[in-house]
């Protein structure tokens, strides 16, 4: 059986699903779809856009309105549904949600960005490090499979002007080392595993200076499987045609029994 996941940065729910969401929605035939930066909270939706024939939506705002939030829309029925990170320090900005599957553990992450402050870069290198330690303990019962916004491109070749970008958080030194040590923890970057060589593929572009149309992005947004589940995979891809956000969804497709 052939899975399909899905990750997307909507930038803000209520305003992806005026820019043609829900057709993207149909035409992906996804069994999940994890959404990040929603800024919103289930009261604020209508109902027709939290329940949809077939799947089941799980929300993960945060506290403060109109900030971060996570949701999901999965049609495959979850073991166990757990939102946020165990440490409650963490808790309050709505950036995790952890289903669990008869075949593995699936993360939908929006990790925080480090741009606003010393302060917030601490707590992205904070998070990134209790993330870590805790799908390590998950990944005792069954593989991982995480995605999301990390918030940082790896290599060079993750974005359009690595130089000009070495100071600037997102793209630090500190932040790729971690990436490297979560993959030097048997964590697989599926796109990259399939598509060593591909060059200006990025996730996400800034909204100045016409970014997007020169193709200026960076690929910030990713599909990781534990070593265990890397058989399973059969393609990783990103739909940069697709519109409505300063992000673009990333896929994945697994076979499992």
């Amino acid at each position: 059986m052939i899975l399909r996941l899905y990750s997307w940065n909507v930038n803000g729910f209520r305003s992806v699903i005026t820019k043609g969401f829900w057709e993207w929605f149909a035409h992906a035939d996804a069994d999940v779809v994890f959404l990040q930066e929603v800024k919103a909270d289930e009261e604020q939706i209508a109902e027709e856009h939290r329940y949809v024939a077939g799947y089941q939506c799980i929300w993960n705002p945060a506290t403060k309105k109109g900030y971060s939030g996570t949701a999901c829309y999965t049609r495959l029925d979850p073991i166990a549904v757990r939102l946020d990170l165990p440490e409650k320090r963490f808790a309050g900005e709505g950036r995790l949600i952890e289903l669990e599957f008869p075949w593995f553990i699936v993360f939908g992450v929006y990790f925080p960005n480090g741009q606003m402050s010393e302060e917030r870069l601490r707590y992205k290198l904070e998070y990134y490090d209790a993330f870590l330690n805790y799908a390590q303990d998950v990944r005792r019962r069954k593989p991982v499979v995480v995605c999301g916004d990390f918030n940082t491109a790896h290599q060079e070749i993750d974005l359009k002007n690595p130089k000009q970008n070495e100071d600037r958080s997102g793209f630090l030194p500190i932040e790729r080392a971690w990436i490297d040590r979560f993959i030097a923890h048997g964590y697989v970057d599926t796109f990259r595993a399939l598509h060593p060589d591909a060059r200006d593929a990025y996730s996400w572009w800034s909204f100045r200076f016409g970014a997007r149309r020169r193709n200026a992005g960076w690929r910030i947004d990713y599909f990781f499987v534990s070593q265990e589940l890397v058989a399973a995979v059969r393609r990783a891809w990103m739909e940069p045609e697709v519109m409505g956000s300063d992000h673009c969804p990333v896929g994945l497709e697994l076979e499992v029994a």
